[in-house]
């Protein structure tokens, strides 16, 4: 049996039109077709589009939902990563920590949600230059991750390596290799040796000393 092809753009949009004239503006599937378009959108680089389309998203679902509910929160979530992708650093941040305050009630303190949430403020943080309060966010969510679901997570182990990113970017070079040593190893035994996220892991080791690893 043959895969289905991916939509195209003209057919996403169409899809929008008839589920406005079906369901509603607001309804959850027309709002969920609006966010496809929009990630369609961004892997074509139309950020001021996607933006645009998330702004609309956020506010439906405001309006439906309120201020503090789960699909609320991630669409924010993901306002706040255009809005950090197009330079806003300031007003990024504001939302990712909307979404960390918000996520620590609706997810609770050790949902993967949260964490993410944690993440995603830490780099920013990253971004803005706060070393410190991003590595405090970091190390927070890795010690919660590991001791809710173990040290071969996989979100335990994305956010061992952009810690072990963070500290080498900022000059803590044998610590971020000791830490991305870490991360192939768990991932080694994790997911093999053939996992396309286990050979990122040591493509990035592998790149480190070349950067000026003693």
């Amino acid at each position: 049996m043959s895969e289905s092809r991916p939509r195209s753009l003209a057919e996403t949009e169409a899809q929008i039109e008839a589920l406005r004239r079906d369901r509603g503006a607001g309804h959850p599937d027309t709002l969920a077709a609006m966010l496809e378009l929009a990630e369609m959108l961004w892997m074509r680089g139309r950020l001021p589009e996607v933006r645009a389309i998330e702004e609309r998203v956020l506010a439906a679902r405001r309006r439906a939902l309120g201020e503090a509910h789960a699909d609320t929160l991630k669409a924010l979530g993901k306002l706040a990563a255009t809005t950090g992708a197009q330079g806003d650093l300031e007003a990024a941040r504001r939302m990712q920590e909307e979404v960390l305050a918000r996520g620590r009630e609706a997810w609770g303190e050790s949902g993967r949600d949260t964490l993410r949430a944690m993440n995603n403020l830490a780099g920013t943080i990253a971004a803005q230059g706060d070393l410190a309060g991003a590595r405090a966010l970091l190390d927070e969510a890795i010690g919660t991750l590991h001791r809710e679901f173990g040290p071969n997570d996989p979100d335990a182990l994305t956010v061992l390596a952009n810690l072990a990113a963070l500290l080498w970017q900022h000059g803590d070079r044998s610590e971020a290799y000791w830490l991305q040593q870490q991360v192939v190893e768990s991932r080694r035994q994790a997911f093999g040796e053939e996992d396309a996220g286990t050979r990122a892991a040591i493509a990035v080791l592998e790149a480190m000393p070349r950067d000026g690893m003693p």
